[in-house]
């Protein structure tokens, strides 16, 4: 496809009333420009450049490298295209110019424009919408088919506030004409600005093909402005990601409830119940059962597990794990096959191999447990001298009675046990029963 395409991104979005660059608000996890320009790339396009300006360090540390052009001063939509100019000098192919604020835009949409701006062969195309109320809006005039003009609101005389026909800001063009055109815009009008629209005029005046292409769904040229706009976005957003699940076979219970970035994938059969939140790299595999307030980051879920209101960051968890309620899975945890952990477990860049158990009021950090072992109520490993980290090795088939405070580094071989109320410093040898306590002592009418 020889295309490529120009996304605006410069502006300060004053309206937003924000410390961030405005197009790296997130829409349903993702920042808006970064969901453009997905969109864009399922086009193929040969290359997106960023036309950036306000705060653009920022952005770049947000998407990474990128390739773009800098707008110094902001002086309006013609101008900031201008600026893209010279990296574009020897490319004779289409571009297509978006903004970066209109997060709702669909790469089927995009194709279907791009594809009738060849077919009619145009020399450029405006994506247009269709307003019952189109007050605000920039108005579509035209001779037959052609588009002759583009009429703000605050130009247009009563005939033109008529047209239900509107600008949306999208446009596809020959990048040698565009440029053309644009050396030719000047920026005589109330804000003296240079303005994109003007483009129209000129290549109208030159006898050339203008074309228009009309939105089915006039929701996806949303542009966001403020905060309120913000919102309305990510939930349409959420919502489209949450009917797309449900046609895959995912079963949402109460689909106003759940909230599921753009970037989760979730396999047929499962169950997600109200209040769940499943966000960033999300996977979540076949007939799982996702129960309320749970909350999943960046984490990789197999098949047939049930999470009841807990948190998974950053981990693993295999097929048949059981979790929950109230357990927390911090940072490189992995949990194996048919693992448990129950009721205020928390556990931090640890293995638990097949089998192990872990019912309640626990922490593992930094630890290896072997399969099949059983850890008591009220186990910790202390794993920090307030200076380093060590780890602790469990065997297969350890009994750690409750209340065990095991002091890393540690080893406990496999089969052996520690008996309740211990705190065990030294290594276990397998099969061994390790305890540590003191003498009670009772001293009777002690309250007398």
């Amino acid at each position: 496809m020889e295309l490529k395409s120009l996304v605006l991104a410069a502006g300060k979005g004053t309206r937003m009333k924000s410390d961030l660059p405005k197009v790296i608000h997130k829409v349903n996890g993702i920042p808006m420009v970064e969901k453009i320009l997905n969109e864009l790339d399922k086009l193929n396009v040969e290359e997106n450049i960023l036309i950036l300006g306000h705060k653009k360090e920022l952005i770049l540390n947000e998407l990474g490298e990128i390739k773009y052009v800098t707008q110094e001063e902001q002086l309006g939509t013609g101008h900031a295209v201008l600026q893209a100019k010279e990296i574009l000098k020897d490319y004779d192919g289409d571009v297509m110019i978006l903004c970066g604020d209109t997060p709702l835009l669909k790469s089927d949409t995009l194709k279907e424009m791009y594809d009738y701006h060849k077919s009619t062969k145009a020399m450029t195309t405006i994506l247009t919408s269709i307003y019952e109320n189109p007050f605000g809006y920039g108005r579509i005039v035209k001779e037959g088919e052609n588009v002759v003009a583009i009429v703000e609101e605050k130009e247009a005389n009563e005939e033109i506030k008529a047209i239900k026909e509107v600008n949306a800001g999208v446009y596809c063009c020959n990048a040698k004409e565009l440029f053309k055109a644009l050396d030719q815009v000047k920026n005589d009008n109330e804000k003296g600005e240079y303005y994109l629209t003007d483009i129209i005029k000129i290549q109208v005046s030159e006898n050339k093909k203008i074309s228009s292409f009309v939105l089915k769904d006039n929701e996806e040229i949303l542009g966001v402005n403020s905060k309120v706009e913000l919102a309305k976005a990510s939930k349409v957003l959420r919502n489209r990601k949450n009917k797309e699940l449900m046609e895959k076979g995912v079963i949402l219970i109460d689909p106003e409830t759940t909230y599921i970035e753009d970037t989760v994938d979730v396999g047929r059969d499962t169950v997600l119940y109200p209040t769940v939140i499943l966000q960033g790299e999300t996977e979540i595999g076949e007939g799982c059962e996702i129960i309320g307030n749970t909350r999943i980051i960046d984490s990789k879920l197999g098949n047939n597990v049930v999470i009841e209101s807990s948190v998974i960051e950053e981990s693993i968890v295999e097929d048949l794990v059981t979790m929950g309620p109230f357990a927390h899975l911090r940072p490189k945890s992995h949990l194996k096959n048919k693992v448990h952990i129950g009721n205020f477990v928390e556990v931090k860049k640890s293995t638990l191999e097949p089998g192990v158990k872990a019912g309640h009021l626990t922490y593992l950090g930094n630890a290896t447990v072997g399969k099949n072992t059983n850890i008591g109520a009220g186990t910790i490993t202390c794993n920090y001298d307030g200076v380093n980290k060590f780890d602790t090795i469990i065997g297969e088939e350890v009994f750690i009675g409750s209340s065990s405070m095991l002091v890393a580094p540690l080893n406990i071989g496999d089969r052996a046990l520690t008996g309740a109320g211990s705190v065990i410093t030294k290594n276990v040898p397998a099969q061994a029963l390790a305890v540590e306590r003191t003498k009670q002592l009772t001293k009777l009418k002690w309250r007398k």
